[in-house]
């Protein structure tokens, strides 16, 4: 399929700046895959649509503050850095702005945040940039671990499109947030709130949790016309053991695996294609993935999945067209802004069944 088909006109005012609160007053598209039918709803109400046994898996990636400053030595000129992976060499894979004159060997001072009227402070961090990425970022060696400054460094980074700024960064962590590594909140989840986890656990819905660390590379627009020729990078990931166990017993019980959101999804995925032919069990697992899903994608795990409303031409608008097909996700995007919901991030939600 060629990328174009993932286009579509959005008007400006439907991508949310900000969240709703309290956070499941969001409102619900729900999609039925066999009929093709829409129903409009609130977050609120998604026991609705659940069932007794139903086994929800959700993301606890916690979204770090990824989002830096500094300058270059000795030139002084200013440097803001986004943090995107982390290497196994322990070298970063970063975004500098501005970055097109930043070349290997260019070192780099790193101080606290800035806060309006405050002086800046330089922090015993420095790092030098060692590479180019193919898509263009930097590779920067560190010369101290960044990872345990980073809450004196930095704040936590929105996506480019939100130009509001968030009164309190938690409200960018889903409330189950646990296991630090995320440089963007795997968003489906941000609509859960403790009492309504605790309502539908009372219901008979179990939940389960693994862990994927996002990275922007996720957001990023395929360029190639040809979509198969989109390369995917690497994301951590992780399926404990007594998740997969617990994926386990739903399926040879016959109940539902709902995916929370396209995280989960690349999760579980990851999982089914490692399982060998034949196999009835999922194994745990821990390591990088690079799945890429799109249509005719055959899912292995995932029986529903809830999801936000995503970016054109991304390839989490391609994952959610693999599962939901062409014509039904066209219909239900058509019938979202017709409807006024709240796109991206911070927007409203869907339940894909």
């Amino acid at each position: 399929m060629k990328s174009s088909e993932f286009d579509y006109d959005l008007p400006s005012e439907l991508i949310a700046q900000t969240p709703v609160e309290p956070r499941d007053s969001s409102r619900l598209l729900v999609l039925h895959r066999d009929s093709g039918q829409i129903e409009h709803r609130t977050f609120h109400d998604i026991g609705t649509y659940l069932r007794p046994g139903d086994l929800l898996v959700a993301n606890e990636s916690r979204v770090i503050p990824a989002r830096l400053f500094g300058h270059k030595v000795p030139t002084g000129g200013k440097v803001e850095m986004l943090l995107i992976n982390k290497r196994t060499d322990g070298t970063w894979e970063v975004l500098l702005k501005p970055g097109r004159r930043v070349k290997p060997g260019t070192h780099i001072a790193l101080h606290a945040s800035p806060r309006p009227g405050a002086e800046v402070a330089d922090a015993p961090v420095s790092a030098e940039v060692v590479d180019i990425t193919p898509a263009g970022g930097r590779v920067v060696a560190f010369f101290v671990p960044v990872e345990g400054l980073l809450e004196q460094l930095g704040v936590i980074p929105l996506p480019p499109y939100i130009h509001t700024a968030l009164a309190n960064p938690e409200r960018y962590q889903t409330v189950y947030a646990r296991v630090k590594g995320s440089v963007a909140a795997p968003t489906a989840g941000l609509h859960f709130t403790p009492e309504l986890v605790q309502r539908l656990q009372q219901g008979g819905v179990e939940f389960a949790f693994v862990t994927l660390h996002v990275s922007m590379d996720t957001f990023r627009p395929v360029q190639e016309e040809d979509i198969t020729a989109h390369h995917m990078y690497s994301e951590y990931c992780e399926l404990p053991a007594t998740t997969a166990e617990a994926i386990n017993r739903a399926r040879a019980e016959r109940r539902r695996v709902i995916a929370v959101g396209t995280t989960s999804v690349r999760v579980l995925e990851t999982a089914g294609v490692r399982q060998p032919p034949g196999a009835t069990m999922l194994q745990p697992f821990v390591g990088p993935t690079d799945l890429f899903v799109y249509p005719g994608f055959r899912f292995r795990v995932v029986d529903a999945m809830i999801t936000n409303f995503h970016l054109p031409r991304s390839t989490l608008l391609m994952l959610v067209v693999a599962f939901a097909g062409k014509e039904r996700m066209d219909h239900a995007y058509l019938a979202a802004i017709e409807e006024h919901y709240r796109f991206y991030s911070f927007g409203d939600a869907m339940l894909i069944l």
